[in-house]
């Protein structure tokens, strides 16, 4: 395997609307997207320009926003899955979405896409000077916790997140 974090292109088109398919219509956790109905080069085109402008740090993050680096996790060339990596937390962020998001094809899960991405995204945090970073996910994930906690997650706290649609969520910091 060659798992890399690689920012949306065009050049993965197919690769990248086979991905978005296999969520149907699902939000993509960990992307900061809802999966379009069908992957067509307009959708990546919209993403592709929303992740260098979200990304841009030389200038204010939109309001109620923050700076947000998208990645996909590759191997050898296919889109696996989804990484999102936050500069910081905003008020939402800190209770629900945490510093890093990650989701993986299903048809790619249980292969340690997870694993390996969250590994890289770690060390993105890193190189933004990152301390520490949050991560949260649904308190009935097991692989996704599992993830987290393989990680060096050290559990924070379960809320309550009925009003964002979920029952808990966990709530994990990891030392940088």
């Amino acid at each position: 395997m060659t798992i890399e974090l690689t920012r949306p292109t065009t050049a993965l088109f197919d690769s990248w609307a086979a991905a978005v398919a296999e969520f149907g219509g699902e939000h993509i956790d960990g992307s900061g997207m809802t999966a379009p109905t069908s992957g067509d080069h307009e959708t990546l085109d919209a993403l592709i320009a929303k992740a260098e402008v979200i990304s841009d740090t030389s200038v204010p993050a939109p309001d109620g926003r923050v700076h947000n680096d998208l990645y996909w996790i590759t191997d050898a060339g296919e889109v696996v899955g989804f990484v999102s990596l936050r500069h910081e937390l905003n008020d939402w962020l800190r209770r629900f979405g945490g510093h890093i998001g990650y989701a993986v094809r299903p048809t790619r899960r249980r292969q340690g896409y997870a694993r390996t991405g969250l590994a890289l995204a770690l060390e993105r945090s890193r190189e933004l000077g990152l301390d520490q970073v949050m991560l949260t996910c649904d308190d009935d994930n097991a692989g996704s916790f599992r993830t987290i906690e393989g990680a060096g997650g050290e559990l924070e706290d379960v809320i309550d997140a009925a009003e964002q649609g979920h029952p808990s969520v966990r709530r994990y910091w990891i030392a940088l």
